[in-house]
C-alpha cells in the first residue's frame, strides 16, 4: 500500500498521522506558554500597583493640582490625606485599579514576549527589537485598558466630603451622559505618546541590564536555573527592574503629566484649558514652568517607579519559573 493510500485510510477511519499530533501538541504548548505569561503578568502587575497604592493616589493629587493639596509638598501631602480623609483613603480607587492593572500588565508582558519571539525575522538589531517589542506592548496595553484609567483617576482625585461620584458604575454612568464614549478617552493621545518610548526604555533597559548581568558578572548576579540556564538572583531582577523604570519615566514624565491634567479637565473650574494635549502642555508650561508644572510630582514617582517596576519585573520573572517558563537571557 502506497503512502497516500494509507493516509487516505487513516483519515478514514478518523485516526490522526503522527506528525500531526506532533504539530497540535506543539500548537497547544504554545497557547499553554501565553496563557501562563499573561497569568503571571497580570499578577506581577497587581502586586505592583498594591504595594504603591498610597503614592499613586498622593501622585494624582499633585498632578492634577487638587485645590486641598495644590500647593503642599509630598509628605505634607500625605500627612494632610491621612488627617483630613483618613489612612485608607490612600487606597481609594485601589479596586478600579485593579480592575484595571490585570488586564493592562497581563496584555503588555505577553505582547512583549510574543513580539519578542515573533520580530527578529523582521528586526535584525537586538537592541532596536527590544526597544519596537516593548513600544508595541505599552501601546497596546493602554489601548485596551485607557477607559479604566480614566475611570480609576476620577475616583482617586475625589476627596472627602465632595464626591462626584459614588463608586465605579456611577462614574461610568456619568461619563457616558455628560461626554459620551468620548469621554473615556480624554488625554489618551499623550498617553500613547508618552506609553511607546515609557514602555519601550523600560523593556529594552530590564532585558539589557539582565543580559550584561548575566554574560559579564553570571556568579554575583545569577544562578544556574533547572537547565542549566543562567538567571538572574530576585535582588538582581529587583535592581535591574528599578533602574529600568527610572530611566524610563525621567524621560517620559512631562507627557504623563499632561495626560493626567486632561483627564480630570471636567472636574475644574478651568477645564477649558486642558482640552488638547498641545494646549494642555502649553497651558503648564505658562502657568507653571518646568519645576512646578511639567516635571512636578517626580520626585515622589521616582519613590513609586522604582519598587513598581522593580517588583513587577521580580514577580513576573519568578512566576514564569515556577511556571517552567524559561527566563534566561535566550528566552
Amino acid at each position: 500500500m502506497c503512502n497516500s493510500e494509507k493516509g487516505f485510510y487513516i483519515q478514514k477511519l478518523g485516526l490522526q498521522a503522527p506528525s500531526m499530533i506532533i504539530e497540535q501538541q506543539n500548537e497547544g504548548n504554545k497557547y499553554s506558554r501565553y496563557a501562563k505569561m499573561l497569568f503571571a503578568g497580570g499578577i506581577a502587575g497587581c502586586c505592583a500597583k498594591t504595594f504603591v497604592a498610597p503614592l499613586d493616589r498622593i501622585k494624582i493629587l499633585l498632578q492634577a493640582h487638587n485645590r486641598h493639596y495644590k500647593h503642599l509638598g509630598i509628605l505634607s501631602t500625605l500627612k494632610h490625606v491621612i488627617d483630613r480623609e483618613g489612612f485608607f483613603s490612600l487606597y481609594k480607587s485601589n479596586f478600579a485599579q485593579m480592575i484595571r492593572i490585570f488586564p493592562y500588565s497581563a496584555i503588555q508582558f505577553g505582547t512583549f514576549e510574543f513580539c519578542k519571539k515573533n520580530l527578529p525575522g523582521k528586526i535584525d538589531h537586538p537592541h532596536f527589537l527590544k526597544l519596537t517589542a516593548g513600544s508595541i506592548a505599552g501601546l497596546a496595553a493602554v489601548t485596551c485598558t485607557y477607559p479604566l484609567d480614566v475611570i480609576r483617576t476620577r475616583l482617586a482625585f475625589q476627596t472627602t466630603g465632595e464626591h462626584v461620584y459614588s463608586g465605579i458604575r456611577d462614574t461610568i454612568w456619568s461619563i457616558k451622559r455628560s461626554d459620551g464614549i468620548k469621554g473615556f478617552y480624554p488625554g489618551i493621545a499623550p498617553s500613547l505618546l508618552g506609553m511607546a518610548p515609557y514602555a519601550g526604555l523600560s523593556f529594552f533597559a530590564f532585558e539589557t541590564l539582565k543580559e550584561f548581568c548575566l554574560q559579564k558578572f553570571p556568579d554575583v548576579f545569577g544562578y544556574p536555573d533547572q537547565k542549566g540556564n543562567p538567571v538572574l538572583k530576585i535582588w538582581a531582577r529587583t535592581l535591574c527592574g528599578g533602574l529600568a523604570g527610572a530611566l524610563a519615566q525621567t524621560a517620559t514624565y512631562p507627557l504623563d503629566v499632561t495626560r493626567r491634567r486632561m483627564q480630570v479637565a471636567t472636574m475644574l473650574p478651568e477645564g477649558h484649558k486642558f482640552r488638547t494635549l498641545r494646549q494642555t502642555f502649553k497651558t503648564i508650561w505658562v502657568e507653571d514652568g518646568l519645576r512646578n508644572g511639567l516635571f512636578r510630582g517626580l520626585t515622589i514617582n521616582y519613590v513609586r517607579v522604582i519598587p513598581t517596576v522593580s517588583i513587577s519585573f521580580t514577580v513576573y520573572e519568578t512566576l514564569k519559573q515556577k511556571l517552567n517558563l524559561d527566563t534566561s537571557v535566550n528566552s
